[in-house]
């Protein structure tokens, strides 16, 4: 009795122990200009609810920066076909350097 309930807690922590939280990505959503509101407000509510950030809201455009799950990538994309999102990799932009080491963005 003792062994199975010592094997159970043993298994439990090692559960525990390797359940790794997703990668998040630093990414920008933007919709365009005439979408609608409900789109944007929606996309926001899909970050939060996998368990991701929004780390700054645009006034210009109509998007945010956020920080999210690949997982959560394909339920924005599919929020709307006539105003589709664009999901872009956010991270600085550089005028100078080396081009073979300018990759922007992620590929989804």
């Amino acid at each position: 009795m003792r062994f199975a309930l010592l094997s159970i807690i043993v298994a439990l922590l090692a559960a525990l122990a390797m359940a790794v939280p997703p990668k998040l990505h630093s990414v920008i959503i933007s919709f365009p200009n005439d979408a609608p509101d409900h789109l944007l407000q929606a996309a926001k509510d899909m970050v939060l609810k996998g368990k991701g950030k929004i780390t700054h809201e645009y006034n210009i455009i109509k998007g945010f920066a956020a920080e999210i799950a690949e997982s959560t990538m394909p339920s924005i994309q599919a929020l709307s076909t006539e105003y589709p999102p664009l999901i872009e990799g956010d991270m600085p932009v550089h005028t100078q350097g080396d081009k073979e080491k300018a990759k922007v963005g992620i590929h989804y």
